[in-house]
This record gives C-alpha cells, structure tokens and sequence, in this order.
C-alpha cells in the first residue's frame, strides 16, 4: 500500500483540494498539523480514511517524523499540501519506483506555474526553470517517493529546512530519478516579496545542509553557463534572477529565516471544507 505523509502548516486553503485528489483504498494517508492556527487538521479530518496528527509545536521535520511513525505501507510519499496530485498520479509514481532497478527514490517532472505573475517572478522562473541542477534531483517539486529500502537509508529526519535536499543527498546516480509521466505543479509566489522571502529561506537552509556535508554543492554559475549563454535572448529575464538572487541572499543572513511557506500562492485558491 501507498503511503502518503503530508506535514501542513497552515494549510487551511490548499489540504482539501490536495487530500481529495489522491483519496482512494489503496493509498494510506497521514496529515500531520503542526503549529496551526487555521483549519487544517478540521478540514483533512472531515475526508474518510485520512489519519490525521495535530502537534502543537510548529516544524516540519517532526511532521515527518510523526506521520513516519504511523504510516504502514510502502512506497512512502512526502508531500507538500500545495501540490495538486491525484490517486493515479502516486500509483504511477510507485510504478516507476518498483519497476526501476535500483531506484530508491522517485520524483515527478517540475512544472512552475507562472500565469498571473509579476515580471519579476516570470523572470526568474524563465531561468530557474531550465537551471540542469533540476533534472536528475529530488528537491524543487513537492513530491518525494522512497522505497522501502531508500526509507532504511535514514533514521529520522533531522531539524533541518531544506527536508528534499537532504533526502536528495542520501542518494546516488541511479538511485533517484524523475519520471516525465507524473507533473508536478509548483506554484511560483503572486509576489516579487514573497519570492524573496522565499528564495531567502531556501538558501538559508541549504546552506546549512551544505555546511555539514550533507548535500551537493551549489552551481552558483550555471545560471549564466548552462542556461544564459546558449540562449541569449534571456540576457533580459537574466538581469532580474540575479538580482533576485542577491536581495534573497541578503535576506538568508537574517537570524529570523526559518521554515515557512508562501501565503500568496495559498491565498488564491481559498479555503476550503
């Protein structure tokens, strides 16, 4: 059986649209809400068969590390609330896991979602979207798959930001893969702030996975190499992601950068029931 662990913070306007696509008999779903002041934990309990966890502490690792410790089958799925899925999506999912020899963790394709956006944002996705960093990754999309086995490749999740990227450090080549026949939506903030703040929290805790060890270093020129310089009409998009990047790196220096996530994106699709 398909396990599935959401950790949901706040996430009041998205958890019903994400819970009824991939409800089905075959799939094992836990909601773990931790810190809320909203909804969430109301909303996913109101679906039949949802195994639902209501922490007072804010955090996603120990909403991993909870719903871990109740979900019974395997592949086991980490999902964010905010990732539009369905029940098809994960069987096919599972599929390329299990049928893939020596794969130990799996991903869906990433798709950015860039329509109604500020100029700014549509800039950086042009970039951040082509960047090769992506294409044989497990971070950036929402959506991790481990098997049994990539499960064993770790104890608990440790209090740390950047939970994909330290799954996407525990494997190899060969060990993880996307496959082009599941897509995951991510929606890009609706604001040039939110994006910073964004940015700024991502860099915050990758850098310190990278600091101890435990993930790839950055490409911090592959911007310019790989996706720039054989396509120069982006030279304009260009200007706008690296000062993005810049004003998100001044911002990740802050001592308040924590975990979060982008109200804007979760704002548009309203609450639901």
């Amino acid at each position: 059986m398909i396990s599935v662990v959401i950790a949901a913070h706040n996430e009041a306007a998205v958890i019903g649209r994400c819970l009824d696509g991939i409800l089905a008999p075959d799939i094992d779903v836990t909601v773990v809400a931790n810190g809320c002041s909203d909804d969430t934990a109301a909303i996913a309990a109101r679906r039949p068969g949802v195994r639902v966890i209501d922490r007072p502490e804010p955090g996603k690792s120990g909403a991993l590390n909870a719903g871990d410790a109740v979900a019974v089958g395997f592949p086991r799925v980490y999902l964010d609330a905010d990732i539009p899925l369905t029940a098809a999506d994960l069987r096919t999912l599972a599929a390329f896991l299990d049928g893939t020899p020596g794969l130990l963790a799996a991903t869906a394709r990433r798709a950015l979602d860039t329509r109604g956006r500020p100029l700014l944002v549509k800039a950086h996705s042009a970039i951040n979207g082509r960047l090769p960093a992506y294409r044989d990754a497990l971070y950036g999309r929402g959506v991790i798959a481990l098997s049994e086995a990539g499960r064993a490749r770790f104890g608990t999740f440790p209090e740390i930001v950047a939970d994909d990227l330290y799954l996407d450090g525990l494997f190899g080549p060969g060990e993880k893969a996307e496959t082009p026949a599941v897509v995951a939506l991510v929606e890009t903030p609706r604001r040039t702030s939110d994006l910073v703040r964004r940015l700024a929290r991502v860099r915050a805790g990758n850098a310190a996975l990278r600091a101890a060890g435990a993930a790839r270093p950055a490409a911090r020129s592959s911007w310019l190499r790989d996706v720039v310089l054989p396509r120069p009409w982006l030279l304009p998009a260009a200007v706008g992601y690296v000062a993005l990047t810049a004003a998100a790196s001044r911002a990740a220096r802050r001592s308040d950068v924590g975990w979060g996530h982008d109200t804007s994106t979760r704002g548009a699709v309203g609450a639901q029931q």
